[in-house]
């Protein structure tokens, strides 16, 4: 992987990490038309870099995040994050294998594209829920368990747990708001795990001064673009809801769907 391929890919990673349209499935398919090959350490820049992404939840959102004595705040992440931990760990090597699988990013493209375009509709409460204070440990649960969705590559992250987090009742805001919250442990768990397996298994991918060259630059690019991203997502978020979205992955997943027939990708 070159500088060049290094930042396009975090800059890919920072715009869609938090938008609902897969920042994974965009990565694979920019990687696969650049022609990067699929090897160790593209899988591992392509997980770490999240790092950078989280950070920019951090800064952004540091009123909540400090002071470190809001035990109720962090409490209701690490219920949320149990599912994902529990299914990542179980299943981490099927989740790796459907990384390399540009078919099922395009049908989960599409499918959740055609979800968006109804998710007003389907999860128009009434009586919905404002304040992150008002989510109940049991609502942030049933919202990570939406979230582990997000292990099928195309789905969404972000996509997964905002669909939870309207399903139990938030409003729209609110629910992406949590879902950038909850992207914190569940990010830093994968990265976290994914380096700790490196460096048992290829510690060459952890000591080659190039691949720390691209790590770091990768990082500070998607934090950069992240932050950025996030702004743009709450503001249109009030004003358009996730039609856009939905249309957009539509397109996206239609399109793929046809490369990958006729053999360009």
């Amino acid at each position: 992987m070159s500088l060049f391929e290094c930042i396009l890919i975090a800059i890919v990673e920072g715009v869609t990490e938090f938008l609902p349209i897969s920042s994974t499935g965009h990565m694979i398919i920019v990687s696969r038309l650049m022609g990067i090959e699929s090897d160790e350490f593209t899988k591992l820049f392509e997980i770490c870099i999240q790092l950078g992404a989280i950070l920019s939840v951090i800064v952004l959102y540091r009123n909540k995040f400090f002071p470190l004595n809001r035990w109720n705040f962090y409490l209701k992440l690490l219920i949320g994050v149990i599912p994902a931990l529990v299914l990542g760990f179980l299943f981490s090597k099927h989740i790796d294998a459907l990384l390399e699988s540009p078919l099922t990013v395009a049908i989960t493209m599409l499918l959740g594209g055609i979800f968006l375009l109804f998710i007003d509709k389907f999860f128009n409460s009434t009586h919905p829920i404002t304040q992150e204070t008002d989510i109940s440990y049991r609502r942030a649960f049933m919202t990570g368990i939406w979230q582990c969705l997000a292990m099928i590559p195309g789905t969404s992250r972000s996509a997964a747990s905002i669909i939870g987090g309207m399903q139990q009742q938030m409003t729209r805001q609110l629910a992406a708001e949590f879902s950038f919250f909850l992207a914190v442990p569940t990010m830093a768990a994968a990265t976290g795990y994914k380096l700790l397996k490196a460096w048992k298994d290829n510690p060459s991918l952890l000591t080659d001064s190039h691949n720390l060259q691209l790590l770091l630059v990768g990082n500070l690019v998607a934090f950069v673009v992240a932050m950025l991203a996030i702004r743009f997502f709450i503001g249109f978020l009030q004003r358009a809801g996730f039609r856009l979205f939905g249309w957009y992955r539509v397109l996206v997943g239609s399109v793929l769907l046809v490369l990958i027939l006729f053999h360009y990708i």
